[in-house]
C-alpha cells in the first residue's frame, strides 16, 4: 500500500475517515485543560482535520504547529481558522521535518503510518523534542487492521519502540475514551530521555 500524499489528499477530499470523531477527543481535551504554560512550542504531526490544534489555539496556545503530508487538510484548516499563523502550517513529510518542540501530540498519526515506520517514528519524535520535552497522546490498544490504516497494536509492541528514547510518566489504558473506543486506547505521557 502506497500511503503517499496523493492517497491522503483523496481521503480528505472524500471525507473518508472512519476514525475521525469530528472534535477534540475527551482524553486530549482533559490533558490540554491542565496545561498551564501557554507558551509551549507544540507540534501536532499528521494533524489531519486538526481539532486538537483548533482547541489549543482557541484556548490561548499561540505556538501550535500543524504538520501533514497531505495539503488538503492544511488548506481546509487555514480557511476555517484564518487567524491561525500560516507559518505554523507545515506541508511536509514528518520524517523530514526539523524543529524543536516542548510538546508533541499524538492523535491517530501513529496508526496511519505503515507499521514498518514505527521505530523511525520513535527516533524522530526524540529528535524533535527539546531536552525534557513530552510526547503525549493516544494509541490504539487493539489489533485493528493489518492491510490498511488505521493500523493497531498493543502496549508491549509500542514499548519496544519507546523504551530507548523515553521515560514513561503515564502509559496506561485510557479511562476516559469516547464510547466507541472504550477499552481500546492507551494514554501516554512520555518524557524525552537525554
Amino acid at each position: 500500500m502506497n500511503l503517499n500524499a496523493e492517497y491522503w489528499n483523496k481521503r480528505y477530499l472524500t471525507d473518508d475517515f472512519g476514525w475521525d470523531i469530528g472534535s477534540v477527543s475527551t482524553p486530549l481535551k482533559n490533558y490540554f485543560d491542565q496545561l498551564n504554560n501557554k507558551n509551549l512550542e507544540i507540534l501536532i504531526p499528521g494533524a489531519g482535520n486538526a481539532y486538537e490544534a483548533a482547541y489549543l489555539f482557541e484556548n490561548g496556545f499561540t505556538r501550535v504547529h500543524i504538520l501533514d503530508f497531505a495539503e488538503e487538510p492544511l488548506k481546509q484548516f487555514a480557511a476555517k481558522y484564518p487567524a491561525f499563523p500560516k507559518e505554523n502550517l507545515h506541508h511536509e513529510d514528518f520524517f523530514k521535518h526539523r524543529g524543536q518542540y516542548d510538546l508533541i501530540i499524538e492523535q491517530t498519526f501513529f496508526c496511519a503510518l505503515n507499521p514498518s515506520l514505527r521505530e523511525a517514528y520513535a527516533t524522530h519524535m526524540h529528535e524533535l523534542l527539546k531536552p525534557g520535552g513530552t510526547l503525549a497522546g493516544l494509541l490504539f490498544d487493539n489489533p485493528m487492521n493489518a492491510d490498511h490504516p488505521p493500523f493497531g497494536g498493543n502496549r508491549e509492541e509500542y514499548q519496544r519502540y519507546f523504551d530507548p528514547y523515553f521515560t514513561y510518566k503515564h502509559f496506561e489504558a485510557c479511562y476516559n475514551s469516547i464510547k466507541p473506543r472504550d477499552s481500546k486506547e492507551l494514554f501516554m505521557v512520555l518524557e524525552r530521555k537525554p
